[in-house]
């Protein structure tokens, strides 16, 4: 369905504005609801925890510390992505790229939130630095057979299902996962370049390892390794924009030309209207556009245009957008998890907007003009009724907050087997692998634990949510909605 833009459809928007108009009024707390994003990532470590006084969600504990065995190597640590116990490193890699990003862009307003970012980051990098390094012309992809896992309902601390490694090499490549690793520990030697200069430079040596083996060895991981990642992360995208952004990132840690010449000589110019772990175009035309507006670089300018056309298929009054709203005002691109595409690319508003800011530009989609305020008004609460950061946070037809733990209604039966199972602390005993699926899968009981932070899927087209743990589409979190979030809470909370 077509966004439909009559002034009959902006005055039944403004009435549903008034419906929940003292919610609004309220207001959000953008530093309360950025700590608990970040805080969320504690529950979904893997690996050896640390001690309690940095372990906040202290219902989780030790998990996974087998990982790598079966391939004789150390690949313990990292994170699950999302309600299950495995390990998938294409979304894990994205979400530490966005972590980076945020962190980079948003250090002032981030204030003391950007130690703990930072951890979160290196949580992450740690083990994708032993993936990259622990076997010569190999990359580990993951640790733990999703197909076999999906059939359990147990807590990651109790896992007894195989924990299958998988890799790309030389003759089974994948340059999108290998980019993407690329670019997160690029973008992570940022982050800690002036705090932490040798982890710096060990995280960009690494980076440039892993971006020649994309680039001289391509092909997708989904074609080399099958069922292990389709379909949960196949790279439905193809490899190209991962190379597009790898490159982009290494160009912006290293300064070496021979990036830029890469970058050109792909040719990714496909127009999008997404931006997601699998399809990294908008994000790195976004990136690439500093260098136009921050830089003052001219030779940029194609970059930032083509920022500028995303920007134009986003926008709801734009006479180019390609954007879905529902009537309650949510940005609408997919039935399954659509809040990972909200978030992203309410990341890119307000990552594009301090671009547009520093070099004082504005830019027009058709005879629409837009100014930063613009990307802003869509990302916050002000002019405009259609408010992306405001609606997760609960300003929305359900005045339901769609982050965990964030107000005072919240999902509370997520589909998140570490939630919704008791505590190894309150049940030291296995519930095993089927075993809990009837007392605490199909229960209409609300989750033991909470997972404070987390972003789900979030409501359908319709602006319902039923909260129901077993509408996976709808009630799973995920790493990579989390991370893209983090950047707008931190501009917004600094504003």
């Amino acid at each position: 369905m077509d966004f439909p833009k009559g002034p009959s459809f902006f005055y039944g928007l403004f009435l549903t504005f008034l419906l929940y108009s003292n919610a609004i009024e309220a207001g959000q707390n953008y530093k309360d609801a950025l700590a608990k994003s970040i805080l969320f990532f504690q529950g979904q470590r893997s690996g050896r925890l640390p001690l309690s006084q940095s372990q906040n969600l202290r219902w989780r504990s030790i998990s996974g510390l087998a990982d790598g065995s079966l391939a004789h190597v150390n690949l313990v640590g990292g994170y699950y992505d999302a309600g299950d116990n495995v390990k998938f490193n294409f979304p894990m890699a994205y979400t530490t790229t966005m972590l980076s990003w945020s962190a980079l862009e948003n250090s002032k307003p981030l204030g003391p939130q950007l130690e703990n970012l930072r951890v979160a980051i290196r949580w992450a990098t740690d083990y994708l630095i032993k993936c990259a390094t622990a076997t010569p012309g190999v990359l580990y992809v993951g640790v733990g057979d999703p197909n076999v896992d999906h059939k359990c309902w147990e807590r990651p601390e109790d896992m007894d299902t195989v924990r299958t490694v998988y890799s790309v090499s030389r003759t089974k490549p994948g340059s999108d996962v290998a980019a993407e690793t690329a670019a997160a520990l690029a973008a992570a030697s940022l982050v800690f370049r002036k705090v932490d200069p040798i982890y710096s430079k060990l995280l960009l040596r690494t980076a440039k390892s892993v971006f020649q083996f994309a680039a001289q060895y391509r092909g997708s991981y989904s074609d080399s390794l099958g069922s292990a990642v389709c379909p949960f992360y196949c790279s439905y995208s193809g490899y190209k924009d991962e190379l597009l952004w790898g490159a982009a990132w290494l160009l912006r840690a290293t300064k070496d030309a021979s990036y830029r010449s890469f970058i050109d000589s792909l040719g990714a110019h496909d127009s999008t209207d997404i931006f997601s772990w699998d399809n990294k175009l908008a994000g790195a035309r976004v990136l690439l556009s500093r260098w136009s507006l921050v830089e003052n670089d001219k030779s940029y300018d194609s970059y930032k245009q083509e920022a500028q056309d995303f920007m134009c298929r986003i926008l709801p009054n734009s006479p180019y957008s390609t954007t879905q709203y529902t009537k309650g005002g949510l940005m609408f691109k997919l039935p399954d998890n659509n809040l990972q595409y909200v978030t992203s690319i309410t990341n890119l508003l307000t990552t594009y907007a301090k671009y547009m800011k520093s070099a004082k530009s504005t830019f027009n989609c058709g005879n629409i003009l837009v100014t930063p305020n613009t990307l802003i008004n869509l990302a916050r609460k002000q002019a405009s009724f259609l408010t992306l950061v405001d609606y997760i946070l609960g300003d929305n037809p359900m005045k339901m907050s769609y982050m965990v733990g964030y107000g005072t209604n919240y999902p509370r039966r997520i589909h998140h087997r570490g939630s919704s199972l008791p505590s190894i602390t309150i049940h030291p005993q296995s519930f095993g692998c089927e075993g809990s699926f009837q007392q605490f899968y199909y229960t209409s009981n609300p989750n033991p634990n909470i997972l404070v932070g987390a972003i789900v899927g979030g409501p359908n087209n319709n602006d319902f949510f039923a909260d129901e743990r077993t509408d996976y589409s709808h009630s799973e979190p995920a790493t990579y909605n989390n991370a893209a979030i983090v950047g707008p809470l931190a501009y917004l909370s600094g504003r």
